[in-house]
């Protein structure tokens, strides 16, 4: 991923924090000569390693599971805040028209090989957890313990387990920190204006980064 020094983020508790919020991710593997892309919840224990480890499943019947690389790394990439942004919010395009339209976005890269869990034990833990944290927000969460044993048994039987190491996290926050603070105040009150919780949560981040370029 292209990265300028502008928009590299390298603060493993903010790559994480973006982990844990999205945490539904493009699965990148290299197998059978080609690139299989598959889209997978994962779940983040941050205790692992420098960079954390990275858990989920696949159907058997996904054949990611039986031939992905155990040589070359796969990716996951979970997406956070995005949102188009126009130049009209810029005061200096009204100024000089210097300025061009531009997407907006944070999203973390996770890269590591990828192992295999067919333990049983493990799978009902596994699915466990990600109940749990998935459906911590409900009014009336729902839980494992809630359907019939034999139905969640052969369940079990029909999915494979994921687990990856992060070997290398890269984290790109493209926030309008190239543009000058009228224009980053211009696109904070624009997303804002938009009304919808995705345009909301990518002012926050202009604005985080805003009072951070202001500092210092």
């Amino acid at each position: 991923m292209y990265v300028p020094k502008y928009h590299e983020e390298l603060n493993i508790p903010v790559l994480h924090a973006l982990i844990k919020s999205h945490p539904l991710a493009t699965w990148v593997a290299p197998g059978d000569g080609e690139l299989l892309v598959n889209h997978i919840p994962f779940l983040l224990d941050p205790t692992h390693g420098e960079f954390g480890c990275l858990v989920g499943h696949v159907a058997r019947a996904n054949r990611v599971w039986q031939s992905f690389s155990a040589d070359i790394n796969s990716v996951l990439v979970f997406q956070g805040a995005e949102a188009y942004i126009t130049p009209s919010w810029y005061p200096s395009k009204h100024a000089h028209g210097k300025a061009v339209p531009t997407w907006n976005y944070a999203v973390v890269h996770a890269h590591g090989v990828p192992r295999i869990i067919e333990d049983r034990d493990w799978l009902r833990r596994h699915i466990s957890q990600l109940t749990d944290e998935l459906e911590a927000g409900q009014a009336l969460p729902w839980q494992v313990e809630d359907a019939p044993q034999e139905f969640i048994e052969r369940l079990l039987q029909v999915i494979v387990g994921i687990e990856m190491p992060v070997a290398r996290l890269v984290g790109k926050w493209k926030v309008s920190q190239n543009r000058p603070e009228p224009d980053k105040l211009g696109v904070v009150a624009g997303l804002l204006g938009r009304g919808d919780a995705s345009s909301g949560a990518m002012a926050a981040l202009v604005q985080q980064h805003l009072s951070l370029d202001t500092k210092n």
